[in-house]
């Protein structure tokens, strides 16, 4: 029986129901952070290949001026977020444990921060050439958190045709509420940026999928919706990974996206609802992409809440402004299920970071490792049916290309819910995202 009709609601298979924590900023509506002192900019906000600089020492920089340029089709510009001074072009600490070239600027903060204006674009006179083009020029990458640059990903392969358009609203993970903001705030611009997306890939129709934890997102976007039914919200089940490009094509369109394919395989494009809301902002007025909505949420924090951030604020200028009273937490960037721990105060707010999360009372996961029992409990959860309890094992052994070549390990998008259930406490995500690393550099080093 086809589970969509067997739960009466579109959902998928298996996934996991963790707490969810958005009590505290989902009714938080988005104001400005203040300017901090400076900020930092890495060069590398994308997958792929990071912007090159063009600004010196000592040159005066205006909020919104390029100040990096796209190195090549597979990377993307960066533009000041800031009107103030480059101080200096150095290596800053990432989310990853290593460093990455940045360009730090001191705010002028004397400064009315007046955006810098360009030319207004009809991108309705656009060809899909000058569109794609277009939408690079903002340096808008997935704010969803993967980064990977929209621009590419609206370059749809000559031999597929993109009949659905989805655009993912459910923001599964437990304490992120960004999204949800962005659709009750910003429904103007995200169907403006909808219709953008559309024609850049040549779409005839568009999904937007949000969870039914959200009904007031649904009442908020349907009275802005074409009459030709074009554009339409449907509600999912509320489930983790029910974000995941898989999962919500699955529970949406019932049609799965083949191992090791793109989901222009089968006729569908899919966008997160802040990165077209951002173009749809962004993209008419030649603007580029220089702040976001970030939740700022999590244990000891006066001032939780949805912020509009300048890229490039270092955490610990968020962290003051929220009023972090307590000795230490730990610090993530994105949510606890597959965000980053930051490890550095200095490191800045990129354009991926949808979350600040500060744990401390919540952060009770125990640090002993023990043997895994066999209990089948994380074949139960993964959603896309991957063998998480011999994957581990093979990764413990170091067997990463067995992993790779009979275990479909590249398949595994590092959702999280096998270390979530694993009652040994095993750190499988880890393992898994050690085993890809070395995986490539393996690949790299025989090509």
């Amino acid at each position: 029986m086809n589970l969509l009709s067997l739960f009466g609601k579109k959902t998928f298979p298996k996934g996991i129901h963790p707490e969810g924590f958005k009590e505290e900023t989902h009714d938080h509506q988005a104001r400005r952070l203040p300017f901090p002192e400076h900020v930092i900019l890495p060069l590398s906000q994308n997958i792929g290949k990071p912007a090159v600089s063009i600004v010196h020492v000592g040159q005066q920089v205006q909020r919104g001026e390029l100040i990096a340029k796209a190195d090549g089709f597979m990377s993307v510009p960066l533009h000041a977020s800031v009107t103030g001074t480059v101080k200096k072009l150095d290596l800053v600490p990432n989310a990853r444990g290593g460093k990455e070239q940045a360009i730090y600027i001191d705010t002028a903060l004397s400064s009315t921060q007046t955006l810098l204006s360009h030319e207004h674009v009809d991108f309705d006179k656009l060809s899909r050439k000058d569109l794609i083009q277009a939408v690079q020029n903002t340096g808008m990458v997935g704010l969803g958190g993967a980064s990977f640059p929209t621009h590419v990903k609206m370059n749809i392969p000559d031999d597929c045709i993109i009949h659905t358009i989805i655009i993912n609203g459910c923001e599964c993970e437990p304490f992120l509420t960004t999204d949800h903001r962005i659709m009750l705030e910003q429904v103007e611009y995200l169907i403006r940026g909808i219709r953008i997306a559309m024609k850049s890939v040549d779409a005839p129709r568009a999904i937007i999928g949000v969870e039914d934890n959200k009904i007031n997102v649904l009442e908020a976007i349907k009275p802005h919706l074409p009459d030709d039914g074009s554009i339409t919200i449907e509600a999912v089940a509320t489930k983790y990974p029910q974000g995941a490009e898989k999962m919500l094509v699955y529970s949406l369109l019932g049609e799965e996206i083949p191992s090791g394919k793109l989901p222009s395989s089968i006729g569908v494009a899919i966008f997160n609802v802040a990165t077209l809301a951002a173009i749809g902002e962004l993209l008419p007025y030649s603007q580029g992409l220089i702040e976001r909505i970030v939740t700022i949420t999590g244990d000891d924090l006066n001032k939780p809440g949805n912020y509009l951030v300048p890229l490039g604020t270092p955490l610990s200028h968020i962290l003051e402004y929220a009023e972090f009273t307590g000795n230490e937490a730990e610090l993530i960037l994105g949510g606890p299920m597959m965000g980053m721990p930051a490890g550095f105060l200095d490191t800045p707010v990129k354009k991926g970071t949808g979350a600040v999360l500060v744990l401390d009372k919540r952060a009770t996961k125990r640090d002993d490792i023990l043997p895994c029992i066999k209990c089948s409990m994380c074949l139960q959860v993964c959603p896309i049916n991957l063998n998480p309890s011999e994957l581990g094992m093979l990764a413990v052994k170091r067997q990463y290309d067995v992993m790779e070549e009979k275990y479909h390990l590249n398949d595994c998008f590092e959702c999280g819910c096998c270390s979530y259930v694993c009652p040994s406490n095993i750190p499988l995500v880890q393992y898994f995202r050690i085993a890809k690393t070395l995986n490539r550099e393996r690949h790299r080093m025989e090509s």
